[in-house]
């Protein structure tokens, strides 16, 4: 049973389906800044990068793919690409997989 103003203002459970979702109470950003964190971004690149974790958080699969390919191929002489992404993302900031900045 749904309360009078509930989720979808009133109206009968069965046809909710069509609401629009209600907003969350989390912390909004500034318009065209990422959710994601540069320093996160760039701890999981120096700790991980050879695995591409750094990449895969910032959401640029295909580069976090290419990353965990060189390092098993070089027999993880390829984990300093990684190290060093992880590293210029600290110094210089980065951009999400949708291309807004990350926040600091």
């Amino acid at each position: 049973m749904v309360p009078p103003g509930g989720p979808c203002c009133g109206q009968d459970r069965r046809r909710s389906l069509g609401c629009r979702p209600m907003s969350t109470p989390y912390q909004q950003y500034p318009q065209g800044v990422s959710d994601k964190s540069k320093m996160v971004a760039g701890i999981l690149g120096i700790l991980l990068g050879g695995f591409g974790v750094g990449r895969f958080y910032m959401g640029h699969t295909k580069i976090g793919v290419l990353q965990l390919v060189v390092t098993f191929v070089t027999c993880g002489f390829g984990a300093l690409w990684g190290t060093i992404d992880g590293i210029l993302i600290l110094v210089n900031g980065g951009v999400d997989g949708q291309g807004r900045p990350l926040r600091d």
